[in-house]
């Protein structure tokens, strides 16, 4: 934080000791940005500690200034250069940002997977080349689902269809 005494009067008479109570307000004031705003954003636009620096540094500073403005001191820029968890925090906190990056994997995986079904569907019916009916496009999408879905290299049994059609 940068900031500087503009009412000497009130630095030296309305508190005991200026410069401690910079600290202790800048303190104060991370710690109740650091309850508003979440590390990250859990959702689109959401702004977030890490996200949105530039945002939170104008509001620490808000923030800041507010409680520093009885001591006579003006506050030119506070920013928040490290910030740490506890280490139970931070875990999971980790496990978190892992869960929404597999998500996010899994959900461009199935985006392809139908995508590329419903390309295979309807070249299969514009060209001709096989009448299906609804349940051979269920079958067909089963299939196609199990070998462009899974996590591992695919080993499974592929559903050729009923024995009773």
């Amino acid at each position: 934080m940068v900031w500087r005494v503009v009412d000497s009067a009130k630095a030296l008479f309305d508190v005991e000791n200026y410069e401690t109570f910079v600290g202790i307000q800048s303190e104060t004031a991370i710690r109740a940005l650091a309850t508003v705003y979440p590390y990250d954003a859990h959702e689109d636009g959401g702004t977030s500690l890490r996200g949105n620096p530039d945002d939170i540094a104008d509001k620490l500073r808000q923030e800041v200034q507010t409680r520093l403005q009885v001591a006579g001191v003006e506050v030119i820029e506070a920013r928040i250069n490290h910030l740490a968890y506890a280490p139970e925090i931070a875990q999971a906190m980790l496990r978190r940002q892992q869960a929404q990056a597999v998500i996010a994997a899994r959900q461009k995986i199935v985006e392809g997977a139908v995508g590329m079904m419903d390309m295979a569907i309807r070249m299969l019916s514009e060209q001709k080349v096989i009448e299906l009916d609804e349940e051979r496009k269920d079958t067909m999408v089963n299939n196609l689902l199990v070998v462009l879905v899974p996590e591992q290299q695919v080993s499974s049994v592929i559903n050729t269809g009923s024995l009773y059609t």
